[in-house]
Parts: C-alpha cells; structure tokens; sequence
C-alpha cells in the first residue's frame, strides 16, 4: 500500500519474535530472548498490589510520580556517585520508549547518528523514522573494543548524536574506564549528543561497579542516560524505564515522551520506588543468582566443546562458532538448532547492520540451571551430527 512508510512497509519481524515463535512450534527450550525464568522479587510484587489497593490508579504525572523520581536520583547518588534532582529524570514506559522519545527529540533529518554494532535492533529504525541517517562503527569479537580510530573516521559534519549501549547487549561487554574517557572526549570535541543505553547498569558481574558516561567532564549538558527497572529487578513485563538529563535535554525529551505513551502505570512505578529504595544486599544476593547461572552454561558448554566469549554483564553468553569447529553460520545454526535440537537462540548478525561477523551466537543464561544443563545437552548432540 503506497500509503505505509517505507521504514516499516519493508520491515521484518525482529529476530526475536522471530526465534521465540520458532521455539513455541517446536516446544523448544527458550535461550534466545532475554527475560529470567525465576521468580520475581516477591517484595515488588507485595509492593505493587498495595499500590493498586491502596493508590490511585488515574494517569499519574507525565514525568513520572515524584516519588520513583525522587528515589531514582538517590539509587543513582547511592551506586554511581551522580548528583540528580528529580527535575532532571524522566519515567517512561520501558526502556525502549525513553530511547524512542530521545531520538525522536534529538535527531533532525539529515542528520547522522553513530551506532556501534552489533545494537540492540530499534536504534536504527527509530532514527530512520525521525529523518536520520544511522552511521555504523563495527566492534570486533572477542574484545569487542572502542577504537578511537574508527570513531573518528565516521564522524563527519552531519554527525549529530552517538547512542551507547554500555554495558552492551548482545556482547557482555563493559566498557573500560580509558574508553569511556575516550568516548566523553570525543563528544565533548565533535559537539555530539551522547544516548546511553545503560540498562544493563546493574546486571554486571565480577565486582565490576558501573560508570555512567553522564559522569565524565562535559556531559551532564550532552549526555541522555536511560535506565530499566525491567533489567534490574528481572521483571521485563512491567515496563518501567527512565532517562536522566540535564534539565534542558530532560525537557525537550520529556515533550516527545508525552505525545508517546504520556504516562506509566502508577502502581508500578510506586513499586518501583520501593524497590529501589531495598539495601544493597537484595541486589548482591540477585546479581549473584544470575552469575551462579551463567557460570552454570559457560561451564556447560566449555565441557561440550563450545568455546564461549567472555561476558562481564547482561542475562548472556556468545558463542564463537568458527573457533569452536562449526561452519555454520550463526543465522545458520541458529535456524537449525531450534527445530533439530530444540534450542533457540539469536544469532548475532541479526544485530549488525551491514557486513559483520556471521560466526557468533547469544543465549540467555538467566534460566533454571537444570534447564541450562538440559539444553547444554541438546546442543551437544547437535553439535556431534555436524561432524
């Protein structure tokens, strides 16, 4: 129909629709889109009936209830060290919308926008619907670093915005102190915006605290960090997001958030508030659940003749293919392995734009070990009739 934007008239389903609905076909064990298996924090859950028995349960402030706003900016001087006035947050509905109304707030047409690859798959769509030109810089496995080089070849006089996802999906990476420096300092000399998709911030393993690129010299004025409760509680399905921003970004953002969904429901983001507000040790003794399971399929697969990336964060674990023997592609692999093994997965190259490796493979370890162990098994044998 001549009358459906073009963005959308050629898109296809994303990759994990895509793998999640192969898996329910064929009753296959889940490992491709990221959501934990275990119970929710039953403290949240408590917190948010009170709220729908108790609260109102009419549109709240656009902004969000000055309670989650408030709390936000405590959990973030608390964790990270960031001197936030509610004024400068923002609730939205997930993640994704925060990402969505900052780009569409932020970029003009014409203008050019760096993504590093492999991304999460809404960036580019949602600056090609606001009129912008995505630009992509390719991080290579195993490391997957920022090289200072190919940033600066790709910024040219349209360069507008770069979007950050640290840490990063679907890699595990978690960016060093020298790059993020880098990365500031590049933003602060080009003149750039800087979106930083940090809702990995608190999925991260390993004693590694988090550093948000809004803390380094330069970037309060130029740096939009967007958070998820969604990651850090385990609760996807609540889709409660924010972004932090100075005052004349959060605004202006805030204005696009409005004309998108206006509002979140209130019980939650009031549940939210109190979780935020729990002692350190509910969130040491979560982030030690997820690493227990992820040591679990690393362990798992390793012992199957699987060689496995490093991951320092996120609810995944790559697999490199071509160095553990398969020449397969991963899109390859991937397609074949949720009907014959009854395992799905997501192969990277679904989340690189343009030419990239083909070889590497995501899964989800945010699972019940016991089912990690069974479709370690699975792929194992899978594996073994490739030979």
């Amino acid at each position: 129909m001549s009358g459906i934007h073009p963005v959308y008239a050629a898109m296809a389903p994303t990759i994990f629709e895509h793998m999640s609905g192969l898996a329910r076909t064929h009753g296959a064990i889940n490992l491709g889109q990221g959501f934990p298996d275990e119970a929710p924090p039953q403290d949240l859950i408590a917190a948010a009936v009170r709220a729908i028995a108790e609260r109102s349960s009419q549109y709240p402030p656009a902004f969000g209830v000055p309670e989650l706003r408030a709390e936000i900016c405590r959990f973030y001087a608390r964790r990270q060290g960031l001197a936030l006035t509610p004024d400068n947050v923002v609730v939205t509905s997930g993640a994704t919308e925060a990402l969505a109304a900052s780009i569409l707030a932020l970029v003009k047409p014409g203008d050019e926008v760096i993504l590093f690859q492999p991304a999460y798959d809404s960036y580019a769509p949602m600056v090609r619907r606001a009129g912008g030109e995505p630009v992509s810089v390719r991080l290579h496995p195993p490391d997957w670093s920022y090289v200072a080089q190919d940033i600066e070849r790709a910024i040219t006089p349209r360069t507008r915005l770069l979007i950050l996802n640290d840490p990063l999906n679907p890699a595990g990476k978690v960016a060093s102190e020298a790059e993020l420096s880098m990365l500031a300092d590049v933003c602060v000399r080009h003149d750039l915006i800087a979106i930083c998709d940090e809702v990995w911030e608190d999925v991260r393993f390993d004693a590694r605290p988090h550093r948000s690129l809004l803390s380094f010299p330069g970037m309060m004025e130029r740096a939009v960090k967007i958070g998820s409760a969604g990651k850090i509680f385990g609760l996807t399905g609540w889709k409660v997001g924010w972004f932090c921003a100075g005052n004349e970004l959060a605004i202006a953002i805030g204005r696009a958030h409005q004309f998108l969904t206006f509002t979140t429901p209130p019980a939650l983001q009031w549940a939210v508030a109190e979780g935020l507000a729990r002692d350190e040790a509910a969130f040491a003794a979560q982030r030690e659940g997820w690493a227990s399971s992820r040591a679990a399929l690393a362990t798992g697969l390793e012992r199957a003749g699987f060689v496995v990336l490093q991951s320092a964060a996120t609810w995944f674990l790559c697999i490199d293919l071509a160095a553990s023997g398969i020449g397969l592609t991963d899109r390859e692999f991937s397609e074949r392995a949720v009907v014959e093994a009854g395992v799905a997965s997501i192969p990277v190259s679904a989340l690189i734009e343009g030419q990239g490796p083909q070889h590497i493979l995501r899964l989800c370890f945010a699972k019940d070990i016991a089912l990690l162990d069974e479709a370690v098994a699975r792929l194992a044998a899978f594996r073994d009739t490739l030979r």
